[in-house]
């Protein structure tokens, strides 16, 4: 497998200034407003994580769940790691090194650890059609894509391609998909962006579909940008704009209470 080359990814820029826009006004409205404290936004990204089941759905944890309690305790998994999430981003850490893949993986997939503790996997897997790197491939892939990720300087762009290609690798024999948007998360919110999660059936089927779609086209031309590569990088663009969206409205509304109150 060859990784997508990063000097052909065409982002929507239009769209990305868009969201800078939404989250400019965010922390205008925090640093400004006599009606929101410094803490309103950290709050509200709290009361996300105390209330996944609202946040998510339970529907969403039944998509990796086979029954109630196997969601109950992806749910709880969930939470532990955006708590530690959290506390990485105040102490000033980003998502940037190898070694955080397994930290999350002990998070957020304590059994596919325990199995396989601290390893990538040693069998070969697939999903859907596609065939994923051999298990000897995967340790190089995942450095080179780290190595790769630091020569793309917009941090949105960094989220959506370390996404894309870590899917593609797979690199452990389960969880991949739950530790991978968490890293994602993790780097929208070190750089003040709000997390995205999928929350709906549909919206996973779409994901699921344009991934597959952008998979294969780049096994058959791995040099070259196309269309389905860049419909996933469009819809996760939509998810942050519509995420930020609400972020600004709940946040609004913290302030409009208070200023009601005195």
């Amino acid at each position: 497998m060859e990784l997508l080359p990063i000097n052909i990814i065409q982002l929507n820029q239009s769209k990305i200034n868009e969201i800078d826009k939404v989250i400019k006004s965010i922390y205008r409205l925090i640093i400004y407003s006599r009606h929101h404290l410094d803490d309103d936004l950290l709050d509200t990204y709290l009361a996300g994580i105390h209330n996944l089941k609202e946040l998510l759905s339970i529907k969403n944890a039944q998509m990796e769940a086979q029954n109630e309690e196997e969601a109950r305790v992806y749910l709880i998994n969930l939470k532990l790691s955006l708590e530690f999430v959290i506390e990485e981003i105040n102490l000033g850490n980003n998502f940037e090194k190898e070694i955080q893949l397994f930290q999350l993986l002990r998070l957020i997939s304590p059994e596919t650890n325990a199995l396989h503790p601290n390893r990538y996997r040693q069998t070969v897997v697939q999903i859907g059609n596609h065939i994923c790197p051999e298990p000897q491939e995967v340790s190089g892939l995942v450095a080179n894509l780290f190595f790769q990720m630091h020569h793309i300087q917009n941090p949105i762009a960094k989220a959506i391609y370390f996404h894309h290609e870590l899917i593609r690798i797979h690199p452990f024999a389960d969880g991949n998909g739950r530790i991978t948007r968490i890293a994602k998360n993790w780097m929208l919110m070190y750089n003040l962006y709000p997390p995205i999660f999928i929350n709906d059936a549909h919206q996973k089927k779409i994901y699921i579909n344009t991934l597959a779609s952008s998979f294969r086209e780049l096994n058959r031309f791995p040099q070259k940008w196309n269309e389905h590569t860049a419909n996933f990088f469009e819809q996760e663009l939509d998810r942050i704009l519509i995420n930020s969206n609400l972020l600004y409205e709940a946040i609004n509304k913290i302030g409009l209470n208070r200023k009601q109150e005195q």
